[in-house]
């Protein structure tokens, strides 16, 4: 009992360090929402930029986390929204995930 209720208080915390994230950074929730639109599809950093009027170091800074200005701990990879895929040789292709998917919608309804 007492380990659910830690899985369940860890769960709880990971979303609120997401929503946050997203809060803090257009440009994280921007990639988000595109990726959201396009699942199961994915797309590469320069399309995502484009979609979205971003330059491309912004979106790999938010995917990634870029040294100060976006941190790794708080990238959409580092917190488990977003996931890399290999698209074959040097092609990065990333694409959203169910707990990016579920923080979207959270966000959405609080809106």
């Amino acid at each position: 009992m007492l380990e659910q209720t830690t899985i369940d208080r860890s769960i709880e915390i990971k979303r609120s360090v997401a929503i946050r994230a997203l809060r803090r950074s257009n440009i994280r929730r921007k990639v988000t929402e595109y990726l959201c639109e396009i699942s199961p599809n994915c797309s590469y950093t320069s399309e995502i930029a484009y979609h979205i009027s971003a330059t491309s170091s912004n979106v790999i800074g938010a995917l990634r986390g870029i040294e100060t200005r976006y941190r790794e701990e708080e990238s959409l990879i580092g917190l488990n929204m977003v996931e890399e895929r290999s698209g074959g040789k040097n092609v990065r292709l990333y694409g959203v995930t169910d707990f990016g998917k579920e923080i979207i919608q959270t966000m959405k309804v609080r809106r």
